[in-house]
């Protein structure tokens, strides 16, 4: 058996997992940094191969999208993750997301080791943050049950385990200058 070679952290492609549509998404420019090629590089081979990428695989989203989505993830007018807005250069298009067939799908168009070595590793990843969901939504059907079977005394444990399994996570203090 082989040692289980880990290109990226598994974080660090959790992080780049949008809810766009009703799916989990990933941005192409987020897929061609993991790849290690250029965006347009990568969108030329899936132009190549449209037949491959159907719409449940991938999409492109409309202007309103994508600028709601700056505004979510706290982007200036002026700078996106998806490329520069301005006039001086960057992405002019709106992006394209692949849902998790369309990156399974992607290590067939990009012939290089990294990108299947990179394509197991999301596959995993996504197969891994479905597995945490299920269990959380396990977890939280147990302790519903729980809180009915037991008396009114205890349901203070049971808002203090409610809370803490929604609490969603403070966001990091950025260290080093800012010049405003």
């Amino acid at each position: 058996m082989t040692k289980e070679l880990t290109l990226i952290p598994n974080e660090t492609i959790i992080s780049r997992i949008f809810y766009i549509r009703g799916k989990k998404v990933m941005f192409d420019s987020d897929l061609a940094k993991l790849y290690q090629v250029e965006t347009g590089a990568l969108n030329r081979a899936v132009k190549r191969n449209k037949e491959r990428f159907p719409v449940d695989f991938m999409f492109q989203l409309n202007e309103l999208e994508t600028r709601n989505l700056k505004c979510q993830i706290g982007i200036s007018s002026s700078r996106c993750q998806f490329g520069t807005l301005n006039n001086y250069g960057g992405s002019r298009h709106n992006p394209y997301v692949f849902t998790e067939e369309g990156v399974a799908m992607l290590s067939s168009v990009l012939n290089s080791k990294k990108a299947i070595q990179v394509n197991i590793q999301i596959i995993r990843t996504f197969k891994k943050l479905r597995e945490i969901l299920s269990e959380n939504k396990k977890l939280a059907e147990k302790l519903e049950k729980m809180e009915k079977k037991y008396d009114s005394k205890i349901s203070v444990i049971f808002d203090v385990l409610k809370s803490l399994m929604t609490e969603k996570s403070k966001p990091k203090t950025e260290i080093g200058f800012r010049i405003k």
